[in-house]
Parts: C-alpha cells; structure tokens; sequence
C-alpha cells in the first residue's frame, strides 16, 4: 500500500535525477567545445598541473569552490519569481542551472582522478551511477508507454482514442 503510494515520488525523484544525469552529458561536451574555443586548455592543462599537487581532500575544494559563487545567482532568480518578474527569474534561474552543470562537469573532468583516490568518494560516485541506471529503469517503461500513445501504437485505449482523433483531424483536412 505505502508503496504504491509513493511510486508517483519515485518516479518524480528519478526524472528529476535523469533531467540532471541529462544535463550533464549534454554540457560536457558543450563546455569541451568552449574550453578548445576560448584559450581555456592551457587553463585546464594549468589547473590538471596544479590539482596533480595537491591532495585528495584539497581537491574536492577545488571540484566544490566554483560552484559557490552562483548560489547568489540563484538566490536573485528566487527573488525576481517572489516578486513576479517571472521571465526574468526564469532565464536566471535557467542560465545559473547551466552554468553550474557545466563548471561542474568541467571541474569534474580535471579533479575525477584525485577525487575517486578517496574510497568514500568513490562508493558514492559508484553509487550515483547505479541510481542513474535504476531511476532510467524505472521512468523508461513510462517512457515507452507515452511515446506508443503518442504515436497510435498498441491497442490500449489512449492508442485508439490517438487514432480516432488522428482519422478526424485527416477528415477534417480533406473536407477543405
């Protein structure tokens, strides 16, 4: 009982984790092209020297400093939506979530080494990439079953409430 309960929150939790997990991939590679667009690997090639110095405790400082400073950032998005100024807040609240993925995948990217040197960081990484695997486990059916009832596959009855729709729409059309 208490599970089916809060199925609906796992769900939430875990499309919430792979909507990250997503962002993720996708800003690394967009961060590498901006790193070999502006003179930023010498920069990487710098901060690599400098994190193979240092310790593995001073080098989770150095993977959790640059995200700081943008939590004033966020803090201004949460005003601007208490005060309604709702695009506004929006497009910083969204450019502060992008910036931060991408510092952090590229602070990753350099410190990854050093920081996975220490074994609880490295269970908790093995352990953030096995709940990625469970929560697309869990929201992939969801998935399927939306994108089959949004194509008019299979044969349940949002399928065939799709397919009746999509016969009027074509009715409709060609009556023109």
């Amino acid at each position: 009982m208490l599970r089916r309960i809060l199925q609906p929150l796992w769900v939430l939790l875990a499309l919430i984790f792979l909507i990250e997990a997503w962002l993720w991939d996708r800003l690394e590679p967009v961060v590498a092209r901006v790193v070999a667009w502006i003179p930023l690997r010498a920069f990487k090639a710098w901060l690599a020297d400098q994190v193979d110095a240092l310790s593995p405790a001073m080098t989770l400082i150095v993977f959790i400093v640059p995200v700081i400073p943008l939590f004033p950032l966020k803090l201004f998005g949460l005003w601007l939506l208490a005060n309604e100024y709702w695009l506004s807040a929006v497009v910083i609240l969204v450019f502060a979530k992008f910036l931060g993925v991408g510092v952090a995948a590229f602070i990753f990217d350099v410190t990854r080494p050093k920081l996975l040197e220490m074994a609880w960081f490295e269970k908790l990484y093995e352990f953030v990439i096995g709940l990625r695997a469970k929560a697309k486990a869990l929201v992939d059916p969801i998935k399927r079953r939306i994108l089959d009832a949004l194509r008019g596959d299979g044969d349940g009855w949002s399928s065939r409430t799709l397919r009746l729709i999509q016969r009027f729409r074509k009715s409709v059309h060609e009556a023109r």
